[in-house]
């Protein structure tokens, strides 16, 4: 019966130790854990509102959203009609890239644009999806953009239709506020 206590004794004591040692670590931890968190500055940008009515039908306009150019762009009927008949086949990347749709989403024209009622409207982060570079507007082979740095062609829909970048232009989430205004982010 001595000997059996002792063991009981034993294992509370490595119980408590090992338990007083891992909420040690994890307070001396939680500083660094703690200066992960994103400075107050950069959650004061997470979002950015938009005044659309000085962007005229195929007009575009860059603005800076946590620290990366978006392009807004009124696009014309004759580029909606340009990437509206684009075949899904002869796409690159044939996926959306839209913060709005489910994950996987096929890249038509419309679930890139703003939306039935506004399909003239195309919201997209300006990086090239090879190596990071800002694409020119109103550019290259397809009349989209054209990344001058190794080659990329984007359509008026913003899909990768050739050179050496992956994916199409991604879409942030954004949201029109009414009809004059949207918010990225």
């Amino acid at each position: 019966m001595q000997s059996e206590v002792q063991v009981n004794r034993r294992d509370f004591l490595y119980v408590a130790t090992g338990t007083t040692a891992v909420v040690g670590a994890g307070f001396a931890s939680w500083p660094f854990i703690d200066q992960m968190k994103p400075d107050a500055s950069t959650l004061a940008i997470a979002t950015v509102d938009i005044d659309l009515s000085g962007i005229e039908e195929g007009m575009s306009v860059t603005v800076k959203w946590r620290g990366r150019p978006v392009f807004v762009r009124n696009r014309t009927s004759r580029e909606i009609e340009a990437a509206s008949a684009t075949p899904l086949e002869e796409l690159k990347d044939p996926i959306a890239r839209n913060a709005n749709l489910p994950a996987g989403s096929p890249a038509t024209d419309l679930a890139r644009s703003a939306g039935q009622h506004r399909e003239n409207w195309l919201v997209m982060v300006g990086v090239c999806t090879h190596l990071g570079c800002i694409p020119l507007g109103q550019a290259g082979d397809y009349g989209g953009w054209f990344c001058p740095c190794h080659g990329s062609h984007y359509d008026t829909a913003g899909r990768i239709r050739s050179g050496p970048a992956p994916e199409n232009l991604a879409v942030p989430m954004f949201q029109f506020l009414n009809e004059t205004s949207v918010r990225i982010g």
